[in-house]
């Protein structure tokens, strides 16, 4: 497995190079991350357990590894994130469903095709 307090560092030293050779790219990202902190609408720990959702979702290693260093810090437990991975893992699974329904409807387009042209 990877050494995720390493990975964050490396990561970290990263992106602060990134933000020296464009910072408006920088700040509009920080921008991005902390708009949602000011509604007030939801509290922090849950937003970090939907960031860690979205993040297996999108098989972002540097996503949980941020996410999970502050979900750690607001008091997160194992349960909660498991609660919010299982969440990721029926999405994903619903997308494959839904994918798998569009390729069968493709399917069944280039039959209708084929069919065509050979009627």
């Amino acid at each position: 497995m990877l050494d995720w307090l390493e990975y964050q560092q490396e990561l970290q030293r990263r992106v602060a190079q990134i933000g020296r050779l464009t910072p408006d790219t920088l700040k509009g990202y920080q921008a991005l991350s902390h708009a949602g902190a000011t509604t007030g609408h939801l509290d922090a720990k849950t937003r970090e357990l939907i960031a860690l959702a979205v993040a297996v979702s999108l098989r972002c290693d540097g996503c949980i590894t941020v996410h999970t260093a502050q979900a750690a810090k607001l008091g997160a437990t194992d349960g909660e994130v498991a609660e919010a991975l299982g969440v990721a893992i029926a999405i994903n699974a619903g997308a494959a469903m839904v994918y798998s329904a569009r390729t069968m409807d493709a399917l069944q387009a280039q039959r209708e095709k084929q069919d065509g042209a050979t009627g």
